[in-house]
């Protein structure tokens, strides 16, 4: 099953939707407002809600079409967006070819691999599928890394890992963009926040697709566009770490309905070319990603 969440245009009102063949099925309106209108109180209600759900999308009813609503970030504002650092060994490797001198700082070569790494990122950065994102006034050198959002369906705390996808209610494309001279600096700092947290800087979408819809989430094809140039081509199987240990770790703190793991970015990102031209404006980024469709985000001034 493929969920959305969006905005009514005739009505103003926000919803989430079961995504079908002709169109996409409002779950709170043909529930009779059983089901809640949005996506995380929508999870919170476990195994049930999403049979419910299922049970609706199976029966049909009245449909809307792309062009009555305003397609949001599946989870909106998630409480907490885990990511997780040079998961793809090809990626890390790109970094020893970085220039700018913060980046040399670092012995990249020592990073381990013991367990995954990674950061926070801002829930208020999240935005949707076809969204426009404005190059922040404070970087010169705006990248791309597509990736896979994990959205977590159920709490858990110190989940093994042979359970892990009892916690997971779907996969998402992202999009983790990032000002490559503030993550520089951050980093020579040993910190990051501004530079991969800021307004637009996590572009999410366009649906939640169920775990039912996806053959094996550790062999799925990754490929981003710019501009309708092939820019990144991999696999989820390149990852170090996959999806279930990935959720395993991160689960060290409390995972809640409605969070997102990220599984961090393969090869092929601007910072790692031998003459980097940054996004700038009129810049189209096609994410696709196999079983979960195409993540579009354009950028603009």
């Amino acid at each position: 099953m493929k969920l959305a969440s969006f905005i009514n245009k005739s009505t103003g009102t926000a919803s989430i939707g079961a995504v079908l063949d002709d169109g996409i099925l409002d779950l709170h309106a043909a529930s009779g407002g059983e089901l809640p209108n949005a996506m995380i109180p929508f999870l919170e209600l476990g195994e049930a809600g999403m049979a419910r759900a299922r049970e609706l999308a199976a029966a049909g009813g009245d449909l809307l079409s792309a062009d009555d609503i305003e397609l949001q970030a599946p989870v909106p504002r998630p409480g907490k967006i885990m990511h997780t650092s040079c998961n793809f060994s090809a990626h890390l490797e790109e970094l020893t070819t970085w220039q700018e001198p913060e980046w040399q700082s670092h012995n990249w070569s020592d990073f381990h691999f013991e367990h995954p790494t990674g950061f926070l990122e801002a829930p208020s950065s999240v935005v949707p599928h076809g969204a426009s994102v404005k190059i922040p006034h404070f970087t010169q050198q705006l990248d791309y890394e597509i990736e896979i959002g994990v959205i977590i369906g159920k709490k858990g705390f110190r989940i093994p890992k042979e359970e892990a996808f009892d916690y997971v209610a779907g996969l998402t494309i992202f999009n983790d963009l990032s000002a490559r001279d503030i993550q520089a600096r951050e980093h020579s700092n040993m910190v990051i926040l501004l530079g991969k947290s800021f307004d637009g800087s996590c572009p999410l979408g366009p649906y939640l697709v169920t775990m039912d819809e996806i053959d094996d989430p550790d062999n799925m094809k990754l490929n981003l566009t710019l501009n309708g140039e092939e820019r990144q081509n991999s696999s989820t199987a390149n990852m170090v770490y996959k999806i279930a240990e990935m959720v395993a770790w991160w689960s060290n703190t409390t995972l809640e309905p409605g969070d997102v793991l990220t599984t961090g970015s393969p090869p092929g990102v601007i910072s790692g070319m031998r003459d980097p031209v940054y996004l700038k404006p009129g810049d189209q980024i096609d994410c696709t990603v196999e079983h979960l469709g195409t993540l579009t985000t354009h950028i603009v001034e």
